[in-house]
């Protein structure tokens, strides 16, 4: 893969990986930081990539590595807080702010999930490659991100 054709898939990568960075991260500074490695980590790496198609699912993985490393150094964890991804609302203005806090409170594990599979339009085969789990657990997670969520909401 030559240079341009690599800035050509960041670009049009960059707003999911902001959206996920934030999703794990919170903080927007910490979010752009681990952007930013991740993207670099990528272009170090570039020739450890064996298929090209695979481009937006191995740079997210080392998106989601670059993350947890930023997590490991901080004191604390924080939830995602108010800088969620779009999700489909109904009529009702504040459905989409009671989703966004109900997402947030979802065990992290699970929550990645939901929000690459219902944000990022992810297929469960990706986000298996993605998290490097098996797709059983992908489904797993999704279903139980949907009980959670149906059992908050409902309430």
């Amino acid at each position: 893969m030559d240079n341009l054709t690599f800035e050509k898939l960041v670009l049009c990568c960059e707003d999911t990986l902001y959206r996920v960075s934030m999703s794990i991260l919170k903080n927007e500074q910490d979010a752009e930081d681990a952007v930013s490695e991740a993207i670099l980590r990528a272009y170090e790496n570039l020739r450890k990539l064996k298929h090209e198609e695979y481009f937006r699912t191995w740079l997210i993985r080392i998106l989601i590595n670059c993350c947890k490393r930023q997590l490991r150094l901080r004191s604390h964890y924080t939830d995602i807080g108010d800088h969620l991804p779009d999700i489909p609302a109904s009529d009702n203005p504040y459905s989409r702010i009671e989703t966004g806090e109900a997402i947030n409170r979802l065990p992290p594990k699970i929550r990645i999930a939901v929000i690459l599979y219902y944000s990022e339009d992810y297929s469960v085969k990706e986000i298996s490659e993605i998290l490097h789990i098996p797709e059983g657990t992908v489904k797993s997670r999704l279903n139980k991100g949907r009980t959670l969520l149906k059992d908050e909401l409902i309430l």
